[in-house]
């Protein structure tokens, strides 16, 4: 088949009519989306990622998407399933125009309904379901979610971490994971077919049972408590390793694949089912700073091995993060604090809609909202805490330490006992205090791109990775060589700490190529027994091991979902690229 264009602007043929016509009766007029600058802001990525589309369709209920996604395989179209679109590796959005077929993608966010079962124990989740949403749903009954720092502060969305065995900061759980879920996939006959392995007995067409699901119709005799595991129950113990010359949690690993966990949107995933957590009651924030990596090592291995529980979360942040982040991130870091994370998704299509515009205003920069933004925020009062400037004027290495009140006591007392003996310090957070220690760390992940956007003269783009390093390995702050150094401008260095899962941005100097430049870093990590990406999924910045692409060949052998992830071909029936 000749490439296509994929331009959102041509003229659509009579086929292409036809088809539009389809989508239109299947989930409304008003939902489908042809015109560039309506489907800018889900084809364009929350980081990286950009290129056109036939149409973005944004179905209402179960039975719009399956009739949607119907369509598309009778037409033979490409799928892209996008959630909330807050990626870092350009996965749920289209990455070029190289495509052999056109593309409709499809946005699940207006199916964001959670159907709490077993009083609460564990959770049925739609496809647009927030982590924010499902935190403020099971706060009412005293539990929370597998994840509930960091990703649900931007909107992330529940089914978007299960697809990507997305990480998070919670050092008990592992990645996102589930063994129950119901999902469409397309067989090697090219024919969508709905599989039911949500562990709960369903009975009638398709149709029939996307609608019980979305209804909440899930009577107690119908689940199955023995279906599958809800979450990774042995990461736990598994974490606690800290001799193992091999990373706690990475992307590429088959243990943590199951259908819908790990699909990286190779499935059409209607439903997923978790398990829920008691909610931590309660509990404290050690501010911890020092200037010796190797003392940072010692309190991470003595935690891990000699506490009957471990922390909450543990949150690394370097000296150049704190002060980028309290510059280029403090607007973020204002608006979730006074008005919450529910207000994000109006900010974003706000300034996408700036983005917008500026594109056809010449004279005006493309990055207006950034600009702008950045100019508000030089008004708005200090953010920080007087106790967390004072440590970055004395520390270069910061951790966030958070504890359940149980485990509060033995830590406070063995802190006191080893910094007796080291050049580090610590405090213990007041309520206020620990929520804006956090909030600053998670604050940090858009930091950097606002310094390229507000830099243009200087900056010449971002590389951004995010590492498992070794859980043995003593060596995990990054020095680099001096011929990559010279192309850098700042570096940014955060992460989950007892993880051993660092994230790496770096500002790439003018005139020095990004994607280069990071290729220039990988011998070195792969020297170090590193894996990455560690939790944002390969997306089409990273090639995916073939381990990794035989398990996506086996979900989706008509490679019509989400092709070219892993920098794997994008031609139908993974059809080899010419040489």
């Amino acid at each position: 088949m000749t490439a296509s264009t994929n331009t959102t602007s041509r003229t659509a043929g009579s086929t292409d009519n036809a088809f539009i016509h389809r989508l239109q009766q299947a989930v409304g007029r008003k939902y489908v989306l042809t015109k560039a600058s309506a489907t800018y802001r889900f084809r364009r990525g929350y980081r990286f990622g950009m290129g056109d589309v036939l149409a973005v369709v944004r179905p209402g209920s179960l039975i719009e998407l399956w009739r949607v996604a119907q369509a598309c395989v009778d037409a033979g179209k490409i799928v892209i399933m996008q959630a909330a679109n807050t990626g870092l590796t350009g996965g749920s959005t289209p990455d070029g125009n190289d495509y052999d077929r056109e593309i409709v993608l499809i946005s699940t966010q207006r199916m964001a309904t959670v159907h709490l079962i077993g009083e609460g124990r564990q959770v049925v989740c739609l496809p647009g379901a927030t982590l924010h949403e499902l935190e403020e749903r099971l706060g009412k009954i005293g539990r929370e979610p597998h994840s509930v720092i960091g990703s649900s502060c931007i909107g992330a969305s529940v089914l978007g971490g299960v697809s990507n065995n997305s990480g998070g900061a919670l050092v008990q759980r592992g990645p996102a994971f589930t063994e129950m879920a119901l999902f469409g996939q397309v067989g090697p006959d090219g024919q969508l077919r709905l599989v039911n392995h949500l562990g709960i007995h369903f009975t009638g067409t398709p149709e029939e049972i996307l609608a019980d699901v979305e209804a909440g119709r899930i009577p107690e005799a119908a689940i199955d408590w023995h279906a599958g595991r809800g979450h990774d129950d042995g990461y736990a113990t598994h974490v606690r390793d800290v001799d193992a010359a091999t990373p706690a949690r990475f992307n590429a690993d088959p243990h943590r694949w199951h259908e819908a966990a790990g699909c990286a949107g190779k499935l059409v995933v209607f439903a997923v089912r978790l398990d829920t957590f008691p909610a931590n009651k309660n509990p404290s924030v050690f501010y911890i700073g020092t200037n010796d990596t190797y003392e940072l090592e010692d309190l991470r291995r003595h935690i891990l091995t000699r506490f009957d529980e471990l922390p909450i979360a543990g949150e690394y942040i370097h000296r150049d993060v704190f002060n980028i982040a309290e510059t280029y991130g403090k607007d973020t870091f204002a608006i979730i604090r006074m008005m919450g994370t529910r207000f994000l998704p109006m900010f974003f299509g706000w300034k996408s809609r700036i983005d917008i515009t500026m594109q056809r205003l010449p004279l005006l920069p493309s990055n207006l909202s950034d600009v702008l933004l950045q100019f508000i925020s030089c008004f708005l009062p200090k953010q920080l805490p007087s106790r967390m400037c004072d440590y970055r004027d004395r520390f270069e290495h910061h951790l966030m330490m958070k504890v359940s009140a149980e485990m509060a006591a033995p830590v406070r007392e063995w802190l006191e006992v080893f910094f007796a003996k080291s050049g580090g310090d610590w405090f213990e957070c007041t309520p206020d205090e620990g929520k804006r220690a956090f909030l600053h760390r998670f604050a940090a992940a858009g930091a950097a791109i606002r310094y390229r956007a507000v830099h243009p003269q200087e900056a010449q783009d971002i590389v951004a990775l995010d590492v498992a390093l070794r859980r043995n390995d003593r060596e995990w702050f990054e020095t680099l060589p001096p011929e990559i150094e010279e192309k850098i401008i700042v570096k940014l260095y955060y992460g989950h700490f007892f993880c051993h899962v660092m994230h790496q941005d770096y500002v790439v100097r003018k005139g020095h190529d990004a994607m280069a430049v990071e290729h220039s870093m990988l011998p070195g990590l792969d020297a170090r027994g590193a894996r990455y990406p560690a939790e944002h999924n390969v997306g089409h910045l990273y090639d995916a091991p073939e381990e990794m692409l035989a398990h996506y060949r086996s979900l989706d052998p008509c490679n019509c979902f989400n092709p070219g992830i892993g920098k794997a071909t994008k031609k139908r029936n993974w059809v080899a690229e010419s040489v």
